[in-house]
This record gives C-alpha cells, structure tokens and sequence, in this order.
C-alpha cells in the first residue's frame, strides 16, 4: 500500500513512523525546508520538499492508494489544495487532526485581523507567536509594542521587516519552549499581551498557557478552522484494517 502524506508536523512525522511500521510505503510532502529537517532520522521513506499548488499536488498523486493531510490545523489553504487535487485524481483522503487544548479565562477571536482589533484596545507590550504569515494583520499597530517570536529563516525574518518591527524586537528561535522560557522571555520584553494560537501540546501551547496565567500576562489566542477528521491513531487503524483485506 502506497500512501502520500501532507506532513512537517510533528504529528505528521509519527503518523508517518506508524504507517511504515505498518508496512505501507511512504512518501512524505513537506512545503519547507524546516519541514524536511522534521522528519531527520526517520528511515525507510521518501521525502519530498516544496511548496505545491493544487495541480502539481495532483500530479504527485497518481500511484498512491491514499492520500492523509497532516498539514498545520491552521494551513487552510494546503488543506483545500490537498482536497482538490485528490478530488481531481480520485484519491482516497484522510485528514489528520492535532487534539484542541482548553483555554479557560483565555480572549478567543477568530482571526488575526479580529486580534489585531482587539489590541487597540489593550495596553502594553504584545508577544506575538502567531506565525510570521499572519504578521501583515498588525501592521495596523504601533510596531514598537510589538515583538515576534518567529523561526529563524529568511522568509520569517523578511516578514518581519515587512511590517516595520524594529531588529531588535524579532526572536528568531525555534520551539519547542518551556514554560520557564517562555516567562523569561515575557520578563525581559515587559510583555503584557500573548497572542497566539491553539497549536496544541505539538506546538506548545500548555506551555504559553501556563507562562501567561504565571505571570498575569493576557492571552489571546486566535481559534482554529472548523474541521472534520481522525486522530493518528483512528488513522493508522483504519489503515491496519484496510491492509488486512
């Protein structure tokens, strides 16, 4: 059984370690390069890097008796591509959902245009870690109350020159952080909003929960598309089941 994972995750990478030891042959498609170094060290698949529109997804595609979307819980856009070009080529689809995290006494808005908003409203310093995709929303903000906390690569770094964010208030560093860290970093820059979103236990999130309640800073965090799919586990069951036959 051949199957085509959308991946870069860490969820993407152990759904992909479980369907080798399954036995099915896998090839993985990240959009990065940060994605590709994810994925170090797990032998016996194929990987490819870059990122893909709907059609040449679909060229990629033919081959595979399925195709499992491992994508970001907030990479929309690949995830309707994905849906597309297998749509577009007759490829079983299975979308991979990363678990919710509870976010009591937390400021949910549905965007980073509606953050952004809500901002205006309150004072003092702004710890972004949102991605620098979405730094574009707070161009509308005084850039010298903002810091972000982004990966360290050429297009991050670029993103964040974009929207005028003084040098030294971008933090080129990559995760996973500690809550220890994260109260560090939020001491020194006098931070007193944390804006972010739900990436789960994958990207953090208990630990940026657990740093704000600590030291009183306000968290926003921007909610995630409405989705429908499985677990890695349900998905790699379904798979152990569908090799059975």
């Amino acid at each position: 059984m051949r199957v085509l994972v959308f991946g870069g995750t860490a969820e993407g990478r152990a759904l992909t370690a479980g369907l080798r030891d399954l036995g099915a042959r896998v090839t993985v498609s990240v959009a990065t390069g940060y994605g590709l170094e994810a994925l170090a060290g797990l032998e016996g698949i194929e990987a490819v890097a870059g990122r893909k529109t709907a059609a040449e997804m679909a060229a990629l595609l033919p081959g595979f008796s399925l195709c499992v979307d491992a994508t970001h819980p907030y990479a929309v856009e690949a995830t309707e591509n994905i849906k597309a070009a297998c749509k577009q080529t007759g490829t079983p689809y299975l979308r991979c959902l990363r678990e919710e995290s509870p976010c009591e006494g937390c400021l949910r808005v549905k965007s980073a245009e509606e953050a952004a908003a809500l901002l205006e409203e309150l004072p003092g310093n702004v710890l972004l870690t949102t991605g620098a995709k979405e730094l574009p929303a707070f161009s509308v903000l005084d850039p010298h109350r903002l810091f972000a906390r982004v990966l360290p690569t050429q297009e991050a770094l670029a993103a964040c020159q974009e929207v005028g964010l003084p040098k030294s208030h971008v933090i080129a560093m990559q995760g996973p952080f500690s809550q220890k860290l994260n109260e560090a970093l939020m001491e020194q820059l006098g931070i007193a909003v944390l804006v972010t979103k739900d990436g789960g236990a994958a990207g953090g999130f208990p630990q940026k929960r657990a740093a704000a309640g600590a030291l009183g800073v306000k968290l926003v965090v921007i909610s995630r598309p409405r989705e429908t799919g499985a677990s890695p586990e349900e998905i790699l069951q379904m798979v152990k089941e569908r090799m059975a036959w």
